[in-house]
């Protein structure tokens, strides 16, 4: 097809260039997000959620940031560590990215962690490994999201000082994950005066909780830190045998994408997550609004795509004090743990010295509404650090949270 200009257009056009000259980072190449994430196996649905969230964002601001077009390459790790691994260094090498987004779990971030800081790549972290960001912390590694044990706290702080209880049993799924949550829990209930008087370890492929439920001791609460489809099926199992202990639950058990899951057996349920649906800002509704144009009304919206969300905002946030510039990893990454956001669909974020989020987390209660099952929060903990209240030096001396540790007290 032969196109033709009039003398005029073009004179018009050649004015117009000579009048407003483009910026020079218009004349770079694109900037290249790559994100790990999973869209096969059992944990798909999160993460899908995780691609959804950035795209939303960077739908919002046409691709291009600070400037700058930006190209997002979506690498799906199978959920296997040799997966993520495969499609880190196709990320790296291959496609050339600037920075990678991810990946989802924590098997995955530790076959990939070695790898992405001997190639210098600016990481903007998920999976909540929490060594990752204390004893093994690396320079190219900033963990956007929140650590395994960070909506713990609050949750056990909130279980003793507002809700009067001193004595719980806990359930996670047996894997670091579970452990890092039920550690950090226990910790702060028994630096306050209250004890955990039983860990249960569950298979991440459970599907009869009837066991579980049966050794369950007398005690005040039950702590829920299960992931997936999980904490559905064990409340529902727990309540129909009858059991009467006040639930609890940390980021996983009672998200927004999977509370329509949930019957009536979740009610006064009490969770705590690092984003809520009923977050009353402009920052959420813009977000909320946003997910629903791209995904449909009946998209569930939770922390996962509300995380990657805001990995969006703080590359362009970073790109801002770089002058778009992301071609030296030690100054952009310096960039990213620079930015402090006051306003997010999760509320306000900085990052700490070692590179992990500062941030709110959400107390939730669990009613019905409409005829379904939703969160209502009922008090947030502002900027919650990895180290709680504790001081991280003392903090990193210790080992990190697993399935024996903090021990059990006689």
């Amino acid at each position: 097809m032969t196109i033709e200009l009039s003398r005029r257009q073009m004179l018009a056009g050649a004015a117009a260039v000579a009048t407003f000259p483009m910026p020079a980072i218009a004349q770079n190449a694109p900037m290249k997000i790559g994100l790990l994430t999973v869209k096969t196996g059992p944990l798909a649905a999160g993460g899908l959620h995780a691609e959804e969230g950035i795209t939303t964002f960077l739908k919002e601001k046409n691709f291009t940031l600070h400037g700058r077009k930006v190209d997002l390459i979506v690498a799906d790790t199978g959920g296997s560590p040799a997966g993520a691994k495969t499609k880190a260094q196709e990320l790296v090498e291959r496609d050339k990215v600037n920075v990678v987004l991810g990946p989802f779990a924590a098997f995955e971030l530790l076959a990939t962690l070695d790898y992405l800081a001997q190639a210098k790549m600016p990481t903007l972290a998920f999976a909540g490994a929490e060594d990752v960001t204390q004893r093994k912390g690396n320079a190219y590694l900033t963990r956007t999201s929140y650590t395994s044990a960070q909506c713990l706290y609050p949750l056990a702080d909130y279980l003793h000082t507002e809700m009067k209880k001193k004595t719980a049993a806990t359930i996670a799924d047996d894997f670091a994950f579970g452990y890092e949550q039920i550690g950090g829990f226990q910790r702060v209930l028994e630096e306050e005066g209250g004890r955990v008087v039983k860990k249960l370890w569950s298979p991440l492929n459970t599907a009869d909780y009837a066991p579980y439920v049966a050794q369950l001791p007398d005690c005040d609460a039950v702590c829920v830190a299960n992931a997936g489809s999980n904490p559905i099926k064990f409340i529902k199992q727990a309540k129909a045998m009858g059991i009467k202990q006040q639930l609890i639950g940390g980021s996983t058990t009672a998200d927004d994408t999977i509370i329509g899951a949930y019957g009536d057996e979740a009610t006064g349920l009490i969770n705590t997550n690092p984003y809520s649906l009923d977050i009353d800002t402009d920052a959420n509704k813009r977000f909320i609004a946003g997910m629903r144009k791209n995904y449909g009304n009946d998209v569930r919206i939770g922390h996962y795509a509300a995380c990657f969300y805001i990995d969006g905002m703080v590359i362009e946030a970073a790109l801002a004090k770089t002058g778009g510039k992301s071609d030296d990893p030690d100054a952009f990454v310096k960039a990213i743990r620079s930015v402090t956001l006051a306003e997010t669909p999760r509320g306000p974020v900085s990052f700490d010295d070692h590179g992990n989020v500062i941030m709110d987390v959400y107390v939730r209660r669990v009613d019905k509404e409409g005829g379904k099952m939703v969160n209502k929060t009922i008090k947030t903990y502002h900027k919650v650090s990895q180290f709680w209240t504790m001081d991280p030096k003392a903090f990193l001396k210790e080992p990190v949270f697993s399935r024996d540790y903090p021990p059990m007290k006689g």
